[in-house]
């Protein structure tokens, strides 16, 4: 049994869904299911950042909110998960 879903979406992110949909010849609602059911069968690998760096742990590691907020990088095993990391690690200090 399926249930209903409604999303809202950025016009441009929309058309862009619409035309990839095209592009694989399925609608957008099954462009949906399938992106959803790839993100839910891979593993869980995320990982917080602050656990991996031990962010805080030491006196030394001094981070401010827009060093902490200015870099991302992605896990490339996890599920497009978007992390924060400081500009040096406590390695690097």
């Amino acid at each position: 049994m399926m249930a209903k879903t409604q999303i809202t979406l950025e016009t441009e992110m929309q058309r862009r869904a619409r035309q990839r949909a095209n592009d694989l010849g399925v609608s957008l609602a099954e462009y949906f299911r399938r992106l959803v059911a790839r993100d839910l069968a891979r593993p869980e690998t995320a990982a917080h950042v602050e656990s991996i760096f031990e962010l805080g742990s030491s006196c030394r590691a001094i981070v401010s909110h827009h060093e902490l907020s200015s870099r991302t990088f992605r896990v490339p095993t996890a599920a497009r998960t978007v992390s924060r990391i400081p500009a040096q690690t406590p390695a690097e200090i």
